[in-house]
């Protein structure tokens, strides 16, 4: 078991790890979208969206692993009225189409409007 942390990603914000590779899988901790250079939070669901699958791009990358190894994903939205325009973004970065769950949830951290986590073949 190996912990997987980056600059690339932004720190936790609470007693957690950014990732973990396990038993031939890495399991991403769930990403909200902010920039790790600036700790700013983009407006609005597609530039959020955006944002966060960086996120996760940049732990997969620490892990060793693209996009293309992802096998599921969950997503949790502050308004599913934003779900077309989140799955357009996020059609961009997850083109292999994993196993996927997403979900409204009353609020997110930082009050931001999306939370992507991803599970990954090493």
């Amino acid at each position: 078991m190996n912990i997987i942390s980056t600059e690339k990603a932004p720190g936790a914000i609470g007693p957690y790890s950014q990732g973990y590779t396990v038993g031939g899988l890495v399991f991403t901790s769930g990403q909200i979208p902010v920039d790790p250079a600036t700790g700013a939070v983009a407006e609005g669901i597609a530039a959020q969206a955006d944002q966060s699958c960086r996120n996760v791009g940049a732990i997969l990358e620490a892990a060793g692993v693209g996009f293309d190894k992802v096998v599921k994903t969950t997503c949790f939205l502050a308004d599913i009225a934003d779900f077309a325009a989140f799955n357009e973004v996020y059609a961009r970065y997850f083109t292999s189409k994993p196993a996927r769950s997403c979900v409204a949830v009353k609020d997110l951290p930082k009050g931001v409007l999306c939370e992507i986590e991803a599970i990954a073949e090493v």
